[in-house]
């Protein structure tokens, strides 16, 4: 089975702090819309929620073994899990369509405020795993994805973000440029 992930576990040094996964396969998925959200007001930081709608959500197929699952599970707790129809899903690399596709979905979501803002140190993450697609893959994220215009911390020199992993330096600056097109 595959896991679609279109945040954080986009990054593979990130996605390893909680399993195992197979190869890690760029597509656009069809009929969801990727926003910053909350869950909950319990969040520290605003992380992002998919939910079905009238867009493209640009990600990676992660293939997971049935051991593995409780474990992205547990990462995922508070989103419910959805099967993605592979007719949905466009990719330039091959994957198995007989597999199931399941991605993790908020149903409602809350937007981020003062006190759950944007994290740089979440931006950093997953705009560091979208660059080891390429420079466009990480410019469709940015162009895709709904309320950059929410509050934000710039945390980058004393991080929020519990699994920041796989920021190499000299991709900061041209997280920044992405970015400055908003």
């Amino acid at each position: 089975m595959y896991i679609f992930g279109y945040g954080s576990l986009m990054n593979s040094a990130s996605r390893q702090l909680t399993g195992q996964t197979g190869q890690a396969i760029p597509v656009i998925v069809s009929g969801l819309v990727r926003h910053w959200g909350k869950i909950d007001d319990s969040y520290v930081m605003s992380p992002l929620v998919v939910q079905p709608g009238e867009s493209e959500v640009n990600g990676v197929l992660l293939e997971v073994s049935n051991d593995q699952l409780p474990e992205f599970d547990l990462r995922e707790r508070g989103y419910q899990r959805m099967r993605i129809p592979t007719t949905a899903i466009r990719s330039q690399h091959p994957f198995d369509k007989q597999q199931d596709v399941w991605v993790y979905v908020t149903c409602t979501h809350q937007p981020p405020c003062t006190k759950s803002p944007i994290v740089q140190s979440y931006v950093d993450t997953v705009l560091a795993g979208c660059l080891e697609v390429s420079e466009e893959f990480a410019r469709h994220f940015v162009a895709h994805t709904k309320g950059w215009h929410h509050p934000q911390e710039k945390d980058r020199h004393a991080p929020i973000y519990p699994r920041m992993a796989g920021i190499k330096a000299e991709q900061l600056p041209l997280i920044d440029a992405l970015l400055s097109e908003l």
